[in-house]
Protein backbone atom coordinates (compact mmCIF):
# COMPACT_ATOMS: atom_id res chain seq x y z
CA UNK A 1 0.00 0.00 0.00
CA UNK A 2 1.36 3.43 -0.93
CA UNK A 3 1.62 5.42 2.33
CA UNK A 4 1.38 8.67 0.36
CA UNK A 5 -2.20 7.78 -0.57
CA UNK A 6 -3.29 7.25 3.01
CA UNK A 7 -3.71 10.91 3.91
CA UNK A 8 -6.53 11.52 1.48
CA UNK A 9 -7.87 14.37 3.60
CA UNK A 10 -4.55 16.14 4.11
CA UNK A 11 -4.63 19.93 4.01
CA UNK A 12 -2.94 21.56 1.00
CA UNK A 13 0.70 22.44 1.63
CA UNK A 14 -0.06 26.09 0.92
CA UNK A 15 -2.41 26.33 3.91
CA UNK A 16 -0.73 24.52 6.81
CA UNK A 17 -2.64 24.32 10.08
CA UNK A 18 -0.30 25.59 12.74
CA UNK A 19 -2.34 27.52 15.29
CA UNK A 20 -6.01 28.41 15.71
CA UNK A 21 -7.93 30.87 17.81
CA UNK A 22 -10.14 29.50 20.58
CA UNK A 23 -13.65 28.82 19.31
CA UNK A 24 -16.50 27.26 21.22
CA UNK A 25 -17.08 23.76 19.91
CA UNK A 26 -20.26 23.50 17.90
CA UNK A 27 -20.97 27.26 17.90
CA UNK A 28 -23.49 28.39 15.30
CA UNK A 29 -25.86 26.34 13.16
CA UNK A 30 -23.09 25.06 10.92
CA UNK A 31 -20.88 24.22 13.88
CA UNK A 32 -23.74 22.39 15.63
CA UNK A 33 -24.49 20.35 12.54
CA UNK A 34 -20.84 19.50 12.09
CA UNK A 35 -20.49 18.45 15.73
CA UNK A 36 -23.60 16.31 15.51
CA UNK A 37 -22.23 14.64 12.39
CA UNK A 38 -18.91 13.92 14.01
CA UNK A 39 -20.57 12.46 17.07
CA UNK A 40 -21.72 9.62 14.85
CA UNK A 41 -18.20 8.84 13.63
CA UNK A 42 -17.10 5.27 14.33
CA UNK A 43 -14.59 4.36 17.01
CA UNK A 44 -11.72 2.53 15.37
CA UNK A 45 -9.78 0.33 17.77
CA UNK A 46 -5.98 0.08 17.54
CA UNK A 47 -4.82 -2.96 15.65
CA UNK A 48 -1.38 -3.83 14.30
CA UNK A 49 -1.45 -3.56 10.51
CA UNK A 50 1.02 -5.22 8.16
CA UNK A 51 3.11 -6.82 10.91
CA UNK A 52 2.62 -9.21 13.81
CA UNK A 53 2.69 -7.47 17.16
CA UNK A 54 4.61 -9.54 19.73
CA UNK A 55 2.27 -10.49 22.58
CA UNK A 56 2.34 -12.58 25.74
CA UNK A 57 0.07 -15.64 26.25
CA UNK A 58 -2.88 -13.52 27.40
CA UNK A 59 -2.69 -11.38 24.25
CA UNK A 60 -1.13 -8.26 25.78
CA UNK A 61 1.64 -6.61 23.72
CA UNK A 62 5.08 -7.57 25.04
CA UNK A 63 7.23 -4.76 26.43
CA UNK A 64 11.04 -4.70 26.49
CA UNK A 65 12.42 -2.45 29.22
CA UNK A 66 15.88 -4.02 29.45
CA UNK A 67 18.30 -4.10 26.58
CA UNK A 68 19.41 -7.57 25.48
CA UNK A 69 22.83 -8.53 26.81
CA UNK A 70 24.90 -7.57 23.82
CA UNK A 71 28.32 -6.02 23.47
CA UNK A 72 28.59 -2.24 23.74
CA UNK A 73 31.16 -0.24 21.76
CA UNK A 74 34.63 0.32 23.24
CA UNK A 75 34.91 3.26 25.62
CA UNK A 76 35.05 6.54 23.68
CA UNK A 77 36.16 10.00 24.80
CA UNK A 78 32.51 11.11 24.90
CA UNK A 79 31.69 8.35 27.39
CA UNK A 80 34.06 9.91 29.91
CA UNK A 81 34.01 13.00 32.10
CA UNK A 82 36.93 15.40 31.70
CA UNK A 83 38.46 14.05 34.92
CA UNK A 84 38.23 10.51 33.59
CA UNK A 85 39.88 11.58 30.33
CA UNK A 86 42.68 13.26 32.27
CA UNK A 87 43.22 10.10 34.30
CA UNK A 88 43.42 8.03 31.13
CA UNK A 89 45.90 10.42 29.56
CA UNK A 90 48.02 10.28 32.72
CA UNK A 91 48.02 6.47 32.49
CA UNK A 92 49.57 6.90 29.05
CA UNK A 93 52.40 8.94 30.59
CA UNK A 94 51.22 12.27 29.20
CA UNK A 95 50.36 15.51 31.04
CA UNK A 96 46.69 15.95 31.92
CA UNK A 97 46.25 19.05 29.75
CA UNK A 98 46.41 16.80 26.69
CA UNK A 99 42.91 15.60 27.62
CA UNK A 100 41.56 19.12 27.10
CA UNK A 101 43.31 19.41 23.77
CA UNK A 102 41.97 16.14 22.41
CA UNK A 103 38.48 16.97 23.76
CA UNK A 104 38.48 20.26 21.87
CA UNK A 105 39.38 18.49 18.67
CA UNK A 106 36.31 16.26 19.01
CA UNK A 107 33.66 18.62 20.41
CA UNK A 108 34.76 21.91 18.81
CA UNK A 109 36.57 20.90 15.63
CA UNK A 110 34.46 17.78 15.06
CA UNK A 111 37.40 15.61 14.09
CA UNK A 112 38.92 12.29 15.15
CA UNK A 113 41.67 12.48 12.53
CA UNK A 114 45.07 12.46 14.28
CA UNK A 115 46.68 14.28 11.35
CA UNK A 116 44.58 17.35 12.16
CA UNK A 117 45.63 17.36 15.84
CA UNK A 118 48.84 19.31 15.28
CA UNK A 119 49.03 20.54 18.86
CA UNK A 120 49.56 16.97 20.11
CA UNK A 121 52.96 15.24 20.14
CA UNK A 122 53.45 13.87 16.63
CA UNK A 123 54.74 10.52 17.88
CA UNK A 124 51.66 9.99 20.11
CA UNK A 125 48.80 11.25 17.92
CA UNK A 126 47.90 7.87 16.43
CA UNK A 127 47.97 6.23 19.85
CA UNK A 128 45.76 8.93 21.40
CA UNK A 129 43.26 8.70 18.53
CA UNK A 130 43.08 4.91 18.77
CA UNK A 131 42.62 5.11 22.54
CA UNK A 132 39.93 7.78 22.64
CA UNK A 133 38.15 7.38 19.30
CA UNK A 134 37.08 3.79 18.61
CA UNK A 135 34.68 3.55 15.62
CA UNK A 136 31.13 4.65 16.43
CA UNK A 137 28.79 5.85 13.67
CA UNK A 138 29.48 5.31 9.98
CA UNK A 139 27.20 7.15 7.57
CA UNK A 140 25.54 4.71 5.18
CA UNK A 141 23.36 7.25 3.39
CA UNK A 142 21.53 10.52 3.75
CA UNK A 143 18.20 11.61 2.28
CA UNK A 144 17.42 15.29 1.76
CA UNK A 145 14.10 17.15 1.48
CA UNK A 146 12.52 20.56 2.18
CA UNK A 147 14.90 22.30 -0.27
CA UNK A 148 17.88 21.01 1.64
CA UNK A 149 16.61 22.07 5.08
CA UNK A 150 15.93 18.50 6.28
CA UNK A 151 18.37 15.58 6.19
CA UNK A 152 17.78 12.04 7.39
CA UNK A 153 20.93 10.08 8.20
CA UNK A 154 21.23 6.30 8.28
CA UNK A 155 24.09 5.28 10.56
CA UNK A 156 25.78 1.89 10.88
CA UNK A 157 27.10 1.20 14.38
CA UNK A 158 30.19 -0.83 15.25
CA UNK A 159 28.20 -4.08 15.53
CA UNK A 160 26.20 -3.59 12.35
CA UNK A 161 23.09 -2.20 14.08
CA UNK A 162 21.35 0.62 12.18
CA UNK A 163 19.89 3.83 13.57
CA UNK A 164 18.61 7.07 12.07
CA UNK A 165 18.65 10.73 13.03
CA UNK A 166 17.08 13.77 11.37
CA UNK A 167 18.65 17.23 11.02
CA UNK A 168 16.28 20.16 10.44
CA UNK A 169 16.87 23.84 9.79
CA UNK A 170 14.20 26.25 11.04
CA UNK A 171 14.27 30.05 11.11
CA UNK A 172 16.69 30.95 13.86
CA UNK A 173 17.56 27.43 14.98
CA UNK A 174 18.86 24.04 13.88
CA UNK A 175 17.29 20.95 15.44
CA UNK A 176 18.56 17.38 15.52
CA UNK A 177 16.22 14.49 16.29
CA UNK A 178 18.46 11.86 17.89
CA UNK A 179 18.04 8.15 18.53
CA UNK A 180 18.78 6.63 21.93
CA UNK A 181 18.20 2.93 21.22
CA UNK A 182 18.61 0.55 18.31
CA UNK A 183 14.94 -0.15 17.75
CA UNK A 184 12.39 0.19 20.55
CA UNK A 185 10.75 -2.18 23.00
CA UNK A 186 7.55 -0.21 23.66
CA UNK A 187 5.64 -2.05 20.89
CA UNK A 188 3.31 0.83 19.93
CA UNK A 189 1.30 -0.36 16.91
CA UNK A 190 1.31 2.97 15.03
CA UNK A 191 5.09 3.50 15.20
CA UNK A 192 7.46 1.99 12.63
CA UNK A 193 10.34 1.96 15.12
CA UNK A 194 8.32 -0.05 17.61
CA UNK A 195 7.56 -2.66 14.99
CA UNK A 196 11.26 -3.56 14.86
CA UNK A 197 11.60 -4.39 18.55
CA UNK A 198 14.62 -3.54 20.69
CA UNK A 199 18.10 -4.60 19.57
CA UNK A 200 20.12 -2.79 22.23
CA UNK A 201 20.67 0.47 24.06
CA UNK A 202 22.97 3.00 22.43
CA UNK A 203 26.02 4.14 24.36
CA UNK A 204 26.48 7.69 25.61
CA UNK A 205 29.07 8.31 22.92
CA UNK A 206 26.87 6.89 20.15
CA UNK A 207 24.14 9.33 21.15
CA UNK A 208 26.55 12.26 21.22
CA UNK A 209 28.29 11.33 17.97
CA UNK A 210 25.04 11.98 16.11
CA UNK A 211 25.39 15.63 17.16
CA UNK A 212 29.11 15.91 16.43
CA UNK A 213 28.66 14.43 12.96
CA UNK A 214 25.65 16.66 12.28
CA UNK A 215 27.73 19.69 13.27
CA UNK A 216 30.38 18.55 10.82
CA UNK A 217 27.81 18.37 8.03
CA UNK A 218 26.57 21.87 8.90
CA UNK A 219 30.12 23.26 8.93
CA UNK A 220 30.70 21.74 5.48
CA UNK A 221 27.58 23.46 4.13
CA UNK A 222 25.61 20.23 3.82
CA UNK A 223 22.40 21.64 5.30
CA UNK A 224 21.93 24.28 2.61
CA UNK A 225 21.75 28.08 2.90
CA UNK A 226 24.94 28.10 4.95
CA UNK A 227 25.27 31.17 7.13
CA UNK A 228 28.81 32.49 7.18
CA UNK A 229 30.40 33.38 10.49
CA UNK A 230 31.74 36.87 11.13
CA UNK A 231 30.34 40.31 11.91
CA UNK A 232 29.16 39.01 15.28
CA UNK A 233 27.69 35.79 13.90
CA UNK A 234 29.04 32.52 15.30
CA UNK A 235 29.49 29.43 13.14
CA UNK A 236 26.24 27.49 12.80
CA UNK A 237 25.72 24.28 14.74
CA UNK A 238 22.94 22.20 16.25
CA UNK A 239 21.30 24.22 19.03
CA UNK A 240 18.18 22.14 19.67
CA UNK A 241 18.06 18.44 20.50
CA UNK A 242 14.90 16.33 20.58
CA UNK A 243 15.08 12.75 21.87
CA UNK A 244 12.31 11.68 19.52
CA UNK A 245 14.26 9.38 17.21
CA UNK A 246 14.50 5.63 17.55
CA UNK A 247 13.97 4.22 21.03
CA UNK A 248 12.40 5.12 24.38
CA UNK A 249 14.92 7.50 26.00
CA UNK A 250 13.86 6.81 29.59
CA UNK A 251 14.37 3.07 29.06
CA UNK A 252 18.06 3.89 28.47
CA UNK A 253 18.07 6.37 31.33
CA UNK A 254 21.68 6.32 32.54
CA UNK A 255 23.29 6.68 29.11
CA UNK A 256 20.79 9.30 27.95
CA UNK A 257 21.39 11.42 31.04
CA UNK A 258 25.16 11.05 30.68
CA UNK A 259 24.73 12.31 27.12
CA UNK A 260 22.62 15.26 28.31
CA UNK A 261 25.29 16.19 30.87
CA UNK A 262 27.91 16.07 28.13
CA UNK A 263 25.73 18.20 25.83
CA UNK A 264 25.41 21.02 28.35
CA UNK A 265 28.93 20.80 29.82
CA UNK A 266 31.09 23.70 28.58
CA UNK A 267 34.01 23.01 26.29
CA UNK A 268 36.32 21.18 26.52
CA UNK A 269 34.28 18.70 28.58
CA UNK A 270 31.26 18.83 26.29
CA UNK A 271 29.33 20.67 23.62
CA UNK A 272 28.34 23.72 25.66
CA UNK A 273 24.67 23.63 24.63
CA UNK A 274 21.78 25.22 26.50
CA UNK A 275 19.75 22.74 28.58
CA UNK A 276 16.61 24.64 27.54
CA UNK A 277 17.24 23.57 23.97
CA UNK A 278 17.07 19.87 24.84
CA UNK A 279 13.78 17.92 24.84
CA UNK A 280 13.45 14.41 26.28
CA UNK A 281 10.31 12.52 25.24
CA UNK A 282 8.72 9.40 26.70
CA UNK A 283 5.62 7.28 26.19
CA UNK A 284 5.04 7.30 29.94
CA UNK A 285 7.55 5.56 32.21
CA UNK A 286 6.21 7.25 35.35
CA UNK A 287 9.02 6.39 37.82
CA UNK A 288 11.66 7.56 35.34
CA UNK A 289 9.74 10.82 34.76
CA UNK A 290 9.94 11.55 38.50
CA UNK A 291 13.62 10.64 38.50
CA UNK A 292 14.17 13.01 35.57
CA UNK A 293 12.52 15.82 37.52
CA UNK A 294 14.96 15.30 40.38
CA UNK A 295 17.98 15.70 38.07
CA UNK A 296 17.48 19.48 38.44
CA UNK A 297 18.38 20.18 34.81
CA UNK A 298 16.10 22.69 33.01
CA UNK A 299 15.49 20.56 29.92
CA UNK A 300 12.08 20.32 28.27
CA UNK A 301 10.03 17.24 29.05
CA UNK A 302 7.55 15.86 26.51
CA UNK A 303 4.95 13.17 27.20
CA UNK A 304 3.63 11.19 24.23
CA UNK A 305 0.08 10.69 25.50
CA UNK A 306 -2.04 10.09 22.35
CA UNK A 307 -5.20 9.24 24.34
CA UNK A 308 -6.71 10.62 27.57
CA UNK A 309 -8.64 7.45 28.46
CA UNK A 310 -7.13 4.17 29.65
CA UNK A 311 -9.45 2.05 27.52
CA UNK A 312 -7.92 3.35 24.30
CA UNK A 313 -4.41 4.08 25.57
CA UNK A 314 -3.95 0.50 26.83
CA UNK A 315 -4.01 -0.62 23.19
CA UNK A 316 -2.44 2.45 21.59
CA UNK A 317 0.48 2.75 24.07
CA UNK A 318 1.05 -0.71 25.57
CA UNK A 319 3.10 0.67 28.48
CA UNK A 320 -0.17 2.16 29.74
CA UNK A 321 -1.01 -1.31 31.04
CA UNK A 322 1.66 -0.67 33.69
CA UNK A 323 1.31 3.09 34.34
CA UNK A 324 -2.17 4.47 33.67
CA UNK A 325 -3.06 7.92 32.36
CA UNK A 326 -3.66 9.46 35.79
CA UNK A 327 -0.34 8.19 37.17
CA UNK A 328 1.57 9.39 34.13
CA UNK A 329 -0.05 12.83 34.24
CA UNK A 330 0.72 13.06 37.96
CA UNK A 331 4.38 12.32 37.17
CA UNK A 332 4.36 14.95 34.42
CA UNK A 333 2.88 17.51 36.79
CA UNK A 334 5.55 16.59 39.35
CA UNK A 335 8.13 17.45 36.68
CA UNK A 336 6.55 20.90 36.32
CA UNK A 337 6.33 21.43 40.09
CA UNK A 338 9.94 20.42 40.61
CA UNK A 339 11.58 22.23 37.69
CA UNK A 340 9.17 25.06 36.89
CA UNK A 341 9.42 23.99 33.26
CA UNK A 342 6.21 23.69 31.27
CA UNK A 343 5.46 20.16 30.07
CA UNK A 344 4.66 19.33 26.43
CA UNK A 345 1.94 16.79 25.65
CA UNK A 346 2.39 15.11 22.27
CA UNK A 347 -0.78 13.80 20.67
CA UNK A 348 -0.79 12.05 17.26
CA UNK A 349 -4.20 12.62 15.68
CA UNK A 350 -5.40 9.37 14.10
CA UNK A 351 -8.56 9.38 12.02
CA UNK A 352 -11.62 7.96 13.83
CA UNK A 353 -9.42 6.50 16.56
CA UNK A 354 -8.37 9.17 19.07
CA UNK A 355 -9.54 12.41 17.44
CA UNK A 356 -13.13 12.59 18.72
CA UNK A 357 -14.22 15.88 20.24
CA UNK A 358 -15.09 14.29 23.57
CA UNK A 359 -11.50 13.13 23.92
CA UNK A 360 -10.27 16.71 23.52
CA UNK A 361 -12.71 17.69 26.28
CA UNK A 362 -11.56 14.83 28.51
CA UNK A 363 -7.90 15.70 27.93
CA UNK A 364 -8.56 19.33 28.84
CA UNK A 365 -10.47 18.27 31.95
CA UNK A 366 -7.63 16.06 33.19
CA UNK A 367 -4.97 18.67 32.51
CA UNK A 368 -6.93 21.52 34.09
CA UNK A 369 -7.64 19.38 37.17
CA UNK A 370 -3.93 19.67 37.97
CA UNK A 371 -3.77 23.44 37.52
CA UNK A 372 -3.31 26.04 34.83
CA UNK A 373 -0.20 27.16 32.98
CA UNK A 374 1.78 23.96 33.50
CA UNK A 375 1.27 22.29 30.15
CA UNK A 376 1.17 22.85 26.40
CA UNK A 377 -0.44 20.38 23.97
CA UNK A 378 1.11 19.61 20.59
CA UNK A 379 -1.29 17.65 18.37
CA UNK A 380 0.40 16.30 15.26
CA UNK A 381 -1.22 14.61 12.24
CA UNK A 382 -0.29 10.94 12.19
CA UNK A 383 2.67 10.10 9.99
CA UNK A 384 1.62 6.88 8.23
CA UNK A 385 3.88 3.85 8.07
CA UNK A 386 4.02 1.30 5.24
CA UNK A 387 1.49 -1.48 5.54
CA UNK A 388 -0.86 0.42 7.85
CA UNK A 389 -4.38 1.56 6.98
CA UNK A 390 -4.28 4.20 9.72
CA UNK A 391 -4.23 7.79 8.53
CA UNK A 392 -4.25 11.32 9.89
CA UNK A 393 -7.41 13.17 10.90
CA UNK A 394 -9.23 15.41 8.44
CA UNK A 395 -8.68 19.16 8.51
CA UNK A 396 -12.12 19.77 9.99
CA UNK A 397 -11.71 17.23 12.79
CA UNK A 398 -8.21 18.51 13.53
CA UNK A 399 -9.53 22.06 13.74
CA UNK A 400 -12.28 21.05 16.15
CA UNK A 401 -9.87 19.11 18.36
CA UNK A 402 -7.48 22.05 18.63
CA UNK A 403 -10.33 24.54 19.13
CA UNK A 404 -11.83 22.54 21.99
CA UNK A 405 -8.52 22.46 23.84
CA UNK A 406 -7.89 26.16 23.29
CA UNK A 407 -11.44 27.02 24.37
CA UNK A 408 -10.85 25.08 27.59
CA UNK A 409 -7.80 27.22 28.34
CA UNK A 410 -5.17 24.68 27.26
CA UNK A 411 -2.46 26.31 25.09
CA UNK A 412 -2.45 24.16 21.96
CA UNK A 413 -0.37 24.34 18.79
CA UNK A 414 -0.62 21.96 15.85
CA UNK A 415 2.95 20.81 15.39
CA UNK A 416 4.80 21.23 12.13
CA UNK A 417 5.87 17.97 10.49
CA UNK A 418 9.19 17.56 8.73
CA UNK A 419 10.62 14.73 6.69
CA UNK A 420 7.48 12.76 5.72
CA UNK A 421 8.73 12.48 2.14
CA UNK A 422 11.85 10.62 3.30
CA UNK A 423 10.20 8.66 6.14
CA UNK A 424 11.98 10.92 8.60
CA UNK A 425 8.99 12.22 10.57
CA UNK A 426 7.91 11.15 14.05
CA UNK A 427 7.13 7.43 14.20
CA UNK A 428 8.65 6.70 10.79
CA UNK A 429 12.26 5.98 11.73
CA UNK A 430 13.09 2.34 11.12
CA UNK A 431 15.81 0.39 9.34
CA UNK A 432 14.13 -1.18 6.30
CA UNK A 433 15.25 -4.26 4.40
CA UNK A 434 16.68 -1.94 1.76
CA UNK A 435 18.62 -0.10 4.47
CA UNK A 436 19.97 -3.41 5.73
CA UNK A 437 21.11 -4.34 2.25
CA UNK A 438 22.76 -0.95 1.69
CA UNK A 439 24.48 -1.14 5.08
CA UNK A 440 25.82 -4.60 4.25
CA UNK A 441 27.16 -3.34 0.95
CA UNK A 442 28.67 -0.33 2.72
CA UNK A 443 30.41 -2.57 5.27
CA UNK A 444 31.75 -4.86 2.55
CA UNK A 445 33.19 -1.90 0.66
CA UNK A 446 34.75 -0.29 3.76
Amino acid sequence: MDPNKLNHDRAPESTPLIKTRPRAAGSGAAGGAATAGRAARPQVRPKAEGWKQIADPDGRPTLQFASPRVKQPATHLADLTLEEREAKVAEMGLPKFRAKQISKHYFEHRTTDPEQMTDLPKDRREELAETFFPPLLSEVKRLVTDDGDTIKFLWRLFDGALVESVLMRYPGRITLCVSSQCGCGMNCPFCATGQAGLTRNMSTAEILDQIVQANRVIAEGGLGRKRHAGNGAEPERVNNIVFMGMGEPLANYKRVMNAVHRMIAPSPEGLGMSARGITVSTVGLAPAIRKLADENIPITFALSLHAPDDQLRDDLIPVNSRWKVEEVLDAAYHYYETTGRRVSIEYALIKDMNDHGWRADLLAEKLNARGRGWVHVNPIPLNPTPGSIWTSSTREVTREFVDRLNAAGIPTTLRDTRGKEIDGACGQLVATEQDQAEAAAFAAAS
